[in-house]
């Protein structure tokens, strides 16, 4: 019985050699021979086949890739080499060369391409500095095809080796064990941005026409604020941006380790600032202690208002327009792959607000506003002590916005409660709170065509039905490509929440980049069998 269970994906798995599949084979046709008089054969249910058949022009795509698994790896080392850190001016030029290499890469895929200036950059020490421009690629214009539109980014965060990675950071690393693909971008964001060409590459080397026509926006400054990029969407609305049906954007991770997942909502952002001021320069609080109402004082009072013991938000009015949570959503985290005990050993905890509840804790995690204090500007904060009075203070925090929240009246509702707390308190230091910068959050549609072609491409690739999550942070991207193309956007994941991006020892399993590629692939097929469809 085991042996009809698992015989379909013997054939398929790439944990098992050709040697072992055969005897493995034989091992389940004589035991299938010895049984079948005494049991009742199983009959497969066609969610089975559903799950597990591969269409034959992907399956040849699929091969290609598996083939070309090394070359592929080395197209990873090739841009990975390159520093292109979009945050540090003496990396600009890195920048600069890590765009150009990619225009080519798809110059020789066929794309047509387009290397969009974007401006200048004034930096903190008033020097303007060249941005990197943005490339806008096409690669088909079959009107009889729906048109998918790709966003990735080129740029990556700083990293050095005394930082403390294990490897050099610009020389993509395969771990001991053949399963780590270790380097600054290899997961965040050149990983699945090298996906998308290898995907492309097998469709054509495989003489089978590409499924959809293609769209490309690949930018050098998404870990500095898309300086430029939104400018360029605006500018260009009507002409690049104009008939595309569906956007994918990869750059963002599974939930865990395990289970591929579809992303579908993100949180947006309201950003703030508490400045209290109490004298005119800093003083000495062995002389002026206890002679005057102090900055820092006063603003841990006021930040103290702001959340209660169990992180609820202290706020009135602010979560009125926090959606109800719909049945239909509650079943979307039944079956998510989510380890509670894991997550709290990641985090270094033993205890969450809500225990053990997995979809209370992933719903305050993606679709319910949260805030967070981030810092005190101006307090001593360094080794040692120092017995001051900072003359002025900025307390930071933010609130993590969901759909149906406006940051503009986010925004009104802040002010308003934390200017009533500060008259409460008394104190005639001079106060001042304000929105930096405020972002809406995103949701989309997961019925919509573009999640369903990607569901059915995960169960090619994964053999599983893929989680649907949304993620708590913000992706302003996201929102301005659905904006400018008035179509949905999906956001398909290729690296594990455990990659390290931003951090030490950045990784992409080799899994996750060869799976991927074919992934993204099955996505093109699926968009365009369910396109002719819909």
């Amino acid at each position: 019985m085991i042996c009809v269970i698992l015989y379909p994906w013997i054939r398929r798995s790439p944990c098992v050699t050709s040697t072992s599949s055969i005897r493995l084979r034989k091992f389940c046709s004589r035991s299938i021979r010895t049984l079948v008089d005494s049991i009742v054969p199983l009959k497969p249910s066609p969610e089975f086949f559903k799950m597990s058949a591969v269409p034959e022009e992907l399956g040849k795509i699929f091969q290609y890739v598996d083939k070309n698994k090394e070359r592929f790896i080395e197209r990873l080392r090739d841009v990975v080499r390159i520093p292109s850190v979009s945050s540090a001016p003496d990396k600009r030029d890195d920048v600069i060369a890590m765009v150009r290499v990619t225009e080519e890469k798809l110059k020789k895929l066929g794309a047509k391409t387009e290397l969009c200036d974007v401006g200048t950059q004034k930096l903190s020490d008033g020097r303007t500095l060249r941005l990197p421009p943005v490339i806008l690629a096409k690669l088909g214009d079959d009107p009889s095809k729906p048109t998918v539109l790709v966003y990735g980014h080129l740029d990556v965060q700083p990293a050095a080796k005394e930082d403390g990675w294990n490897t050099e950071p610009f020389d993509l690393t395969l771990s001991c064990d053949g399963k780590k693909l270790y380097g600054r971008g290899a997961s965040d964001d050149k990983g699945p941005v090298m996906c998308w060409l290898n995907a492309i590459e097998s469709y054509q080397n495989c003489d089978i026409d590409l499924p959809t026509n293609l769209k490309f926006v690949f930018e050098g400054m998404e870990e500095s604020g898309s300086e430029g990029l939104e400018e360029l969407l605006e500018a260009k609305r009507d002409s690049f941006f104009k008939g595309i049906h569906y956007v994918c954007i990869s750059d963002n991770y599974w939930l865990g380790t395990r289970k591929p997942c579809l992303t579908y909502g993100l949180r947006g952002i309201c950003y703030f600032f508490i400045e209290i001021e109490c004298a005119v320069k800093d003083l000495h609080s062995g002389l002026y202690g206890g002679v005057l109402n102090e900055a820092t004082s006063d603003l841990i009072h006021v930040l103290d208002s702001l959340l209660d013991r169990q992180g609820k938000i202290k706020i009135p009015d602010l979560q009125n327009d926090v959606l109800p949570v719909t049945d239909e959503e509650k079943e979307l985290y039944k079956n998510i792959d989510f380890n509670v005990s894991e997550f709290k050993t990641e985090i270094g905890t033993n205890q969450l607000l809500h225990n053990e509840d997995k979809a209370k804790i992933l719903m305050s995690r993606w679709r319910f506003p949260s805030l967070s204090i981030h810092g005190i500007e101006g307090a001593f904060a360094e080794e040692g002590s120092k017995t001051v009075i900072p003359r002025k203070v900025v307390g930071k925090f933010s609130i993590r916005i969901v759909p149906n929240m406006e940051p503009q009246k986010v925004e009104e509702s802040v002010v308003k409660y934390l200017t009533s707390v500060w008259n409460k308190r008394g104190s005639n230091n001079k106060f001042k709170v304000y929105m930096t910068h405020g972002a809406k959050s995103w949701v989309s549609d997961v019925n919509h065509t573009n999640y369903t072609a990607a569901r059915a491409a995960v169960r090619h690739v994964f053999n599983v039905e893929p989680d649907l999550t949304r993620e708590g942070g913000s992706i302003p991207i996201t929102i301005n490509l659905e904006d400018v193309t008035g179509t949905n956007v999906i956001l398909i994941p290729i690296g594990c929440c455990d990659d390290g991006a931003h951090s030490q020892n950045e990784k992409i399993d080799v899994l996750n980049y060869i799976e991927g590629s074919k992934l993204l692939a099955a996505y093109l097929y699926e968009i365009g069998n369910q396109h002719q469809k819909s």
